[in-house]
């Protein structure tokens, strides 16, 4: 019998605006000039409050910090397409994320101090604790996918991961599930070229995470994860399609983590200055800085201004979680199960006795 075609595949990648902040006019007319502020000033508090949360870890003041410098684009323009209803699961490296959907930095930096009530989530927002366990975060986005369809909501899920994760089996789970119920997830896969000090190439030979998604039936593109606003245009149109009942979408941004994958690492045994260099010129305010000075949307009179501003909140954040009291050491039995059991019930008899 003869051999005929029965599928075919075809990745997309997505760019907006270049290295040089040179913008694709068909693409920029779709997103509106305020838009751009907004990412400008939430990468640089983000920025800030990185740069903080590492000097406060060599001080001694906070604990093992996964720094997020050179992923900021993936983080704020995926999350600003999101809605303060939708579901968030990130995993450890989503400081950025939270601070863009409006997580107060105060309960950050505490997590980050040892202190689990910094994932107490405030009223307001669905975000699910930051995920330490390499991909375990993308069966629970299956779950809470098929709740808000169960129950009808017009409601997307937001689950982070980075390409070290893609490797795991609940990597596969999740997608395999999500498009087989056609759930509202979107799978957002930071792929910041190293899995700790596993090369991206060491891991699949595979051109593309993307490409993984047509196996279980739906889409998946790549984007210039230092692109923001490439991000966002993605995610926000990855959001409306679930929303829509359209199910999931995979979206990989090709990004590049700049230090080290945690402060217990030293990525220089692994990695050649050269790389680094390279990929610093590709940062995301870098260029997003050039696009805005071309529509006379930057002026350093403004970043001043911004930076001022930041600085103060960062500032601020730090001296509430400094001044924080110490948890009841009784909270890591109150809140290990959503009832007690006989064991956990004398245990605690005991601690408060």
């Amino acid at each position: 019998m003869p051999i005929s075609v029965i599928g075919k595949m075809e990745v997309k990648r997505l760019q907006v605006i270049n290295e040089q902040g040179q913008a694709d006019a068909s693409l920029i007319s779709l997103l509106p000039d305020s838009i751009y502020n907004k990412f400008f000033e939430t990468i640089t508090l983000a920025r800030l409050y990185n740069q903080r949360a590492l000097s406060l870890q060599r001080e001694g003041r906070l604990g093992t910090y996964a720094s997020i410098l050179g992923q900021e684009a993936s983080q704020i323009g995926s999350a600003l397409a999101f809605d303060p209803s939708d579901w968030i699961i990130p995993s450890f490296r989503e400081s950025g994320v939270l601070i863009a959907m409006g997580y107060p930095m105060r309960l950050l930096y505490r997590y980050w101090m040892g202190d689990e009530r910094g994932m107490s989530c405030p009223e307001g927002l669905n975000i699910l604790p930051m995920c330490v366990p390499v991909g375990s975060q993308l069966t629970h986005s299956v779950g809470v996918g098929m709740g808000i369809k169960h129950k009808g909501e017009k409601k997307a899920v937001a689950v982070y991961f980075g390409d070290g994760a893609s490797s795991r089996g609940d990597f596969h789970e999740g997608l395999n599930l999500a498009g087989v119920f056609k759930l509202p997830v979107v799978f957002l896969c930071q792929n910041n070229q190293w899995a700790i000090s596993v090369p991206r190439s060491a891991q699949s030979a595979g051109a593309t995470i993307a490409e993984r998604a047509f196996s279980y039936g739906f889409e998946g593109i790549q984007v210039d994860g230092n692109d923001v606003a490439a991000v966002y245009k993605a995610t926000k149109d990855a959001v409306d399609k679930a929303k829509a009942g359209g199910g999931p979408t995979l979206i990989e941004c090709f990004t590049y983590r700049l230090d080290d994958h945690t402060t217990s690492d030293d990525a220089t045994r692994y990695r050649s200055r050269d790389e680094v260099e390279a990929w610093k010129a590709r940062e995301p305010l870098i260029r997003l800085k050039l696009f805005m000075e071309k529509k006379g949307l930057w002026s350093k009179a403004y970043e001043d201004e911004v930076i001022k501003k930041a600085s103060d909140a960062v500032d601020a954040a730090i001296k509430e979680a400094e001044a924080m009291s110490p948890p009841d050491a009784a909270d890591m039995i109150r809140f290990t199960n959503k009832e007690l059991t006989l064991r956990q019930k004398r245990e605690l008899e005991e601690l408060e006795g």
